[in-house]
């Protein structure tokens, strides 16, 4: 089966961020639309209710490097938030510590990378866990 180039990938992917991913739970966009590279993107993700994250809109820096879909993408918080995966010192999620991009394949997405990240902070380890004060970023 033929690999779909990078650039088309990402066209897939920027088209299906515009539109919205499911209940509008996580969303994602280019960073600068005149990005040709389609490297430098924003994701949200809005806390999944009954956990300390309910309510709280996290935001989200997503780099997509030149090997992107074949690596996975770089991770960065921008809103302090307290799970394991995230480094507290410059928001940047582990590669290894999130299972979505320690087994990554080319079939995962951004959407898959948020949807997980939202479904990690919803989880029994996750939902209870102290946060920063709402609004403080890395």
């Amino acid at each position: 089966m033929a690999k779909i180039p990078r650039n088309f990938r990402l066209l897939e992917e920027l088209e299906k961020g515009e539109k919205g991913i499911g209940d509008g739970s996580c969303s994602y966009g280019l960073e600068d639309g005149d990005d040709i590279m389609m490297s430098h993107w924003n994701g949200t993700v809005i806390g999944p209710g009954h956990t300390v994250h309910e309510n709280r809109i996290y935001s989200l820096k997503i780099t997509c490097g030149d090997n992107y879909p074949d690596e996975p993408p770089v991770i960065q918080f921008i809103s302090r938030v307290n799970l394991p995966f995230v480094s507290q010192t410059d928001g940047k999620v582990d590669v290894t510590k999130l299972p979505v991009l320690a087994h990554w394949n080319r079939n995962s997405t951004m959407e898959t990378v948020l949807v997980e990240i939202r479904r990690e902070m919803a989880s029994f380890n996750n939902r209870k866990l102290p946060q920063p004060p709402e609004g403080s970023t890395f």
